[in-house]
């Protein structure tokens, strides 16, 4: 059953709106992406910095209004749901958890606060519903009395987790969950997931530029580039099989244990996030780059669950070392 779909959606950011500046147009951070999310679905979203992965993700739990399109949650429109609502059916575990805990609190007050709003149970049950969040993460319950700088930064990553499940949401946005944490501590907060994900039957939508833990966390892969998606692939295809040009360069530039990385080269410029080029996004930076790509956006070429929009998908079957043949031949040209 479908939990979340997304139709055209679009955030766009106004740049130099002050009483003495210009307007400079728009960043256009997230621009026309269409998606779902079915019930207990792991949906993925990679790509660079500033590809606009976190802001659809606040997005997607009612942090930020869109621009256009629509958010519907189990079939009803995100902006019709009231913010009470929205709270105790999506939440979100950003990305660093020593700003998003207020500090001046005990993480028994961090856990119980969506409770009291929510008007969830007794004042006993609440209590004992702090106590089994704690249990749920991993933490004692001597945890409850601590303040988040005494606690390590793992610890505090699993307060967070705890407090987006305090109301039992149906659907939890992961934003770079585990990127501001220490890499001794991110498996187990990833296994923490996953568990929790199990038994708790939830839906997850895990945002990363981490391309390698994308794939280990996800049922499904979309790739993100300036704000629109470019491919969406069951996980167990990337990155051999992935068929988009850009998703196969990030694959490419991460490092794996036992080979060195062995990136496929990106020419061009990075396109301006406010003037994106026409037609296609990846085009100024893609080895495959034609006349046509530059005529209108590439349509989306279905196979199955795989979706890419690309005028020149690769191949099947065609390996890293020849695309970086074909880059360098062409960055040569």
């Amino acid at each position: 059953m479908r939990l979340l779909e997304i139709r055209d959606l679009k955030k766009h950011f106004p740049v130099g709106e002050g009483l003495f500046s210009r307007n400079k147009g728009a960043v256009k951070a997230v621009d026309g992406v269409s998606l779902s999310v079915e019930e207990g679905e792991t949906l993925g979203i990679v790509g660079e910095s500033g590809c606009g992965k976190s802001t659809l993700a606040r997005v997607l739990v009612g942090l930020q209004r869109p621009s256009a399109g629509t958010v519907s949650f189990r079939g009803q429109d995100l902006r019709s749901l009231s913010r009470r609502v929205v709270g105790s059916s999506a939440a979100m575990v950003f990305q660093d958890p020593s700003t998003a805990l207020n500090r001046r609190l005990p993480v028994r007050k961090l856990l119980r606060d969506p409770l009291d709003v929510h008007r969830r149970g007794t004042p006993r049950e609440r209590d004992e519903r702090v106590r089994a969040l704690l249990a749920q993460v991993g933490l004692p319950r001597g945890a409850a009395d601590l303040l988040p700088g005494q606690l390590s930064g793992g610890q505090r990553q699993r307060v967070a987790i705890a407090r987006a499940l305090a109301l039992e949401p149906d659907l939890l946005v992961a934003d770079e969950p585990t990127s501001a944490l220490d890499v001794s501590v991110r498996a187990q907060i990833l296994n923490l997931l996953l568990d929790l994900k199990d038994r708790l039957g939830l839906s997850m939508v895990f945002v990363s530029h981490d391309i390698q833990t994308v794939r280990r966390m996800s049922d499904r892969v979309v790739t993100m580039y300036l704000g629109r998606i470019v491919e969406s692939t069951p996980a167990e295809a990337v990155p051999h099989r992935a068929r988009h040009p850009y998703t196969r360069a990030l694959f490419s530039a991460t490092p794996g244990l036992l080979s060195p990385i062995d990136p496929i080269p990106l020419v061009g410029p990075v396109p301006s996030a406010t003037r994106p080029p026409s037609g296609c996004p990846f085009r100024t930076r893609c080895w495959k780059a034609s006349a046509r790509c530059a005529e209108a956006m590439p349509p989306v070429d279905a196979d199955g669950e795989h979706l890419v929009r690309c005028y020149h998908p690769v191949p099947d079957g065609t390996t890293d070392v020849e695309l970086i043949g074909q880059s360098t031949s062409q960055e040569r040209s």
